[in-house]
């Protein structure tokens, strides 16, 4: 991806700052820097992720906002075959897969039950829109055909891996969607009336937005670990979303 990609990193607040980090070390990040409060880990010397030590902290209860998973963006699918056949050889916590039709996806939880997707985008003219609005659906991926065409296995994520979207747990659809598109993001598709994906430039979605804990979530808690928040490029200051995260501008 290229250095106007809109994403920056994302910061979780954990509970066990070095069970996660070496989590996150196996899943194929590499740390770039840290001590005993926080950690920064990342892809090619780019931060992705960063970790926030949360003394006291508690487990996040149910009905709240928050992260539903961030989504790591590899490059080609050639990488997502091979980051799939590493998963299955070395037991990485794979929760599910799916095919969008606009890219194949991974999805996996952390030691904290924090929600990661690993993805690969299929190419734009690919993309299909009835009735206007993107076709971003589920299918069965074809794990055949990865694996098939898969390239070397690799322990670390290669350069050109991004922070690709955000899917938040929100507590209305209409509120975050306004938030965010004062941000400038666009309504590119919606499922049903409990998840809405919103982009800059025609991207299949930045951002993804759902009901799954309910209408009216309580809101982020700083004492409960998850997300803290995640940063875009274009931001000049920092702003709180509807639901109690964090937006900063891209360090």
């Amino acid at each position: 991806m290229g250095s106007d990609w809109p994403l920056g990193s994302v910061e979780l607040k954990v509970l066990d700052l070095e069970r996660e980090a070496a989590f996150y070390e196996w899943f194929g990040l590499t740390r770039i820097a840290g001590g005993t409060e926080s950690v920064t880990l990342g892809a090619a010397g780019s931060p992705l992720l960063r970790l926030k030590a949360l003394a006291g902290g508690r487990e996040r209860p149910r009905h709240t906002a928050g992260l539903y998973h961030f989504a790591i963006l590899l490059p080609r699918e050639e990488e997502l075959g091979g980051f799939l056949r590493r998963s299955l050889e070395e037991r990485l916590p794979l929760t599910g897969t799916a095919d969008h039709f606009v890219s194949q996806a991974l999805y996996f939880d952390d030691p904290e039950g924090n929600g990661i997707e690993v993805y690969a985008d299929r190419p734009r003219s690919e993309w299909q829109y009835p009735n206007g609005r993107l076709n971003i659906g589920i299918d069965h991926l074809d794990f055949e055909r990865l694996m098939r065409i898969a390239g070397k296995t690799e322990k670390k994520f290669s350069s050109g891996t991004v922070l690709g979207h955000m899917h938040l747990n929100v507590a209305d659809l209409d509120s975050s969607q306004a938030f965010y598109e004062s941000m400038g993001m666009e309504l590119m598709a919606e499922a049903g009336r409990v998840m809405r994906f919103l982009s800059w430039d025609g991207y299949h979605h930045h951002l993804g937005i759902n009901l799954l804990e309910g209408s009216g979530a309580a809101l982020v808690e700083a004492g409960v670990r998850g997300l803290q928040g995640f940063e875009v490029g274009s931001l000049e200051a920092a702003r709180t979303d509807p639901n109690g995260i964090e937006v900063t501008p891209a360090a």
